[in-house]
């Protein structure tokens, strides 16, 4: 199909809106779309094993309760038990009613239209509590000492591990619109980097006062703080993992992405709890993809936690890190065998002390407008020829070998030091320098920058043994742990702080992870708005923000596909969207009912 002109892409119609209250049906193409996600998923299928044999009446069918839900938050932007009622039993058509296992005539009276909801509430209270790692009163607040007992009950191994079966659960909802995208190859120009941040999820639940002694009907919340405000916001932090990309150092933004920039992970948590293993748990789910493993770019919440549940495992799994540092952290970090640990980089142990300094103290703004200091940008420039030159990249381990920049065919310092250890075997005369040639110009040694060593080493050279290893060695090995020096593993990273190149990955990526914000947190669907998913509890705020998520990656799905290839979500992912009946209940007669037709040939 031809691209669509640009006036009609423009003008293209936004997916419509139910107003609330309003009778409007609902396609059963639609429908048979969100079913064929959900199932796609697993996550009805693994509901209902979790909760066969519990007592107590079945209710409505995990499949349905999610079904309804995805499909308010899909249209409604609300992920409430009410607008899915009015969904389900109001705005489907019959044959939709028929997959869902929703009768066929609707509520004519207000006590039918009240036990319908009732059926509803007691379905996806069924899927909280069988979810929830210690189930306790969300109707009311408890004291302070009974809800904390309760909230403890998510920090013990069997908590943890129920929780932890949760996040994987709503993994498994965001990541199946991805999967769709990558079997259809639209993710093919997409390199595989990802941006990683936390935001806020707001609840309607008052926090503690000091005044009263009962704790807050969510016990798992608490105050997360956004960087830059003191004022903290009262709820969940939900950590994303973004489709980003890096750009090419100097390349201008507001190219047309080549690929759609979906949510590919989220875990919500209590803030400022398990930051760094909430990201690698949902860097773990992404990777069950086959995805390639590219840059990954993360603020200074993630700098400055323990690089044995952040860094490692991360590197582990083949990303490479860009970070950002605090004013304290700047500067010199540290060293390895000698070698300087420069803002992240190791460099060359006599690397001037005006450029290892050049960032020492420096604020944020000066960060953010460094090509406006023009001493600072030629600091960072100067700095390129100092830094270590990787001899052979991350192993299954995630170890790289470095090697002086003095050594190798094509060194970029000249060192007295390098030369008297190593000689060079002396080679045919040079030829004559062509000035012309900005590339025979560089390779000259008299362009490159000497290492100056200190005045003693000049009169009494010492041995090879008791130089640096950066020096003595042909080469280093810096494993992903780093052998247990905290400094080199915390601020270690894979492109020079500030350098055209660290511009170019982490200024990008980190502005799609406030892109993906900004979209989620739009007035279509709006996961900061608690009213929008009013259900109390941490499983309950889990399903509804993934639900949630799920229904806007399929909004940035479909809007992309048709920006590039003019097709609708319908025509080009769907294309066997054929969802089953259910099984019917043994107390039940089968029912005969029909299923969605094929599509149309040139669809």
């Amino acid at each position: 199909m031809a691209r669509p002109a640009a006036d009609e892409t423009a003008a293209r119609p936004l997916r419509p809106r139910i107003r609330p209250g309003k009778i409007t049906k609902i396609e059963d193409s639609k429908v048979g779309q969100l079913l064929t996600l959900l199932d796609r998923s697993g996550v009805p299928q693994q509901l209902e094993e979790l909760l066969a044999g519990r007592p107590g009446p079945a209710g409505v069918r995990p499949r349905t309760v999610l079904a309804g839900l995805l499909l308010a938050a899909y249209y409604t932007g609300r992920a409430t038990i009410a607008e899915a009622w009015r969904i389900l039993h109001f705005r489907l058509e019959p044959r939709a009613r028929t997959w869902l296992d929703i009768p066929q005539q609707a509520p004519a009276t207000a006590r039918e239209c009240v036990a319908a909801s009732r059926r509803l509430y007691r379905g996806f209270d069924r899927i909280t509590t069988v979810l929830d790692p210690a189930r306790c009163d969300r109707r009311s607040r408890l004291p302070q000492e009974i809800a904390d007992a309760y909230a403890d009950a998510w920090n013990v191994p069997s908590g943890r591990q129920a929780a932890e079966r949760l996040q994987l659960l709503a993994n498994q909802l965001v990541l199946t619109p991805v999967r769709f995208a990558q079997e259809r190859g639209h993710l093919r120009g997409w390199r595989g980097d990802v941006g990683v941040d936390a935001t806020s999820i707001p609840v309607l639940a008052r926090p503690a006062g000091d005044r009263t002694p009962t704790a807050p009907v969510e016990i798992t919340a608490g105050w997360h703080y956004s960087g830059g405000s003191g004022e903290g916001t009262f709820g969940y932090s939900a950590t994303f993992v973004v489709a980003a990309h890096r750009r090419r150092p100097g390349e201008r933004a507001g190219k047309p992405t080549a690929y759609p920039q979906m949510c590919v992970g989220l875990v919500l948590d209590t803030p400022t709890v398990r930051t760094s293993r909430n990201a690698v748990l949902a860097l773990e789910e992404l990777s069950g993809l086959g995805v390639p493993a590219g840059t990954c770019a993360a603020d200074r919440a993630y700098t400055g936690c323990s690089p044995e549940n952040s860094h490692f495992p991360v590197r582990r799994l083949g990303y490479r890190l860009a970070l950002d540092y605090k004013v304290n952290d700047r500067g010199q970090q540290g060293s390895w065998q000698g070698a300087l640990l420069v803002d992240g980089s190791l460099a060359c142990p006599h690397m001037r002390d005006t450029l290892v300094e050049a960032t020492s103290g420096l604020d944020d703004k000066a960060v953010r407008e460094i090509h406006e200091n023009q001493q600072l940008t030629e600091h960072i420039t100067a700095r390129e020829p100092h830094y270590l030159k990787t001899k052979q990249g991350p192993d299954a381990r995630g170890a790289i070998r470095l090697q002086c920049p003095a050594a190798g065919p094509s060194p970029s310092v000249n060192c007295a030091r390098r030369d008297r250890l190593r000689p060079r075997t002396p080679g045919p005369p040079s030829a004559v320098v062509d000035f012309s040639d900005r590339r025979q110009r560089a390779a000259h040694p008299s362009a490159r920058p000497t290492v100056q060593l200190p005045q003693d080493e000049w009169l009494n050279p010492p041995p090879a043994d008791e130089l640096p290893r950066v020096c003595s060695k042909s080469d280093i090995t810096v494993p992903a742990d780093a052998a247990g020096d905290l400094k080199t593993a915390k601020f270690r990273q894979d492109s020079h702080y500030l350098s055209d190149d660290w511009i170019a990955a982490y200024k990008p990526i980190r502005s799609h992870n406030e892109g993906i914000h900004g979209r989620l947190k739009g007035d279509e669907i709006d996961i900061s708005n608690p009213k929008h998913r009013r259900a109390p509890g941490q499983v309950a705020q889990t399903l509804l923000v993934a639900l949630m998520v799920t229904a806007g990656n399929l909004d940035i799905l479909e809007t992309w596909l048709y920006q590039h290839t003019g097709t609708r979500l319908t025509d080009t992912v769907f294309y066997n969207a054929d969802p089953q009946p259910p099984a019917p209940r043994e107390t039940e007669p089968p029912t005969q009912t029909g299923r969605p037709p094929p599509p149309t040939t040139g669809r």
